[in-house]
């Protein structure tokens, strides 16, 4: 079975930059699991709060993160497209940097 990752396409406001920025809910990119993965056309993987990206972006429709999820699937990502990220999102981010 494909493991598919769920990514939140959004679009950053006008005052804050242009084009789309992709955001794994359930990826950590901090050791504590309080930060998510994201994606950029420019710049590619970084890190981000979920609550800045709220402030900073609203939601993209398909026909304006078409390009941007045809970019993560050709690189790799099985994508499930998601539209909000929930406390599950998070506690499955933060499991995953848990050390055994």
């Amino acid at each position: 079975m494909e493991k598919y990752e769920k990514v939140i396409f959004r679009k950053w406001s006008k005052k804050e930059g242009v084009g789309i920025i992709a955001f794994f809910p359930k990826i950590p990119s901090d050791n504590y699991g309080y930060d998510m993965l994201s994606y950029e056309h420019i710049g590619q993987h970084g890190g981000s709060k979920y609550e800045l990206l709220l402030r900073a972006t609203h939601p993209a429709i398909p026909s304006e993160y078409a390009d941007l999820k045809k970019e993560l699937e050709h690189i790799g990502y099985k994508i499930k497209v998601g539209y909000r990220a929930t406390q599950a999102d998070l506690r499955d981010r933060q499991k995953s940097v848990k050390c055994n």
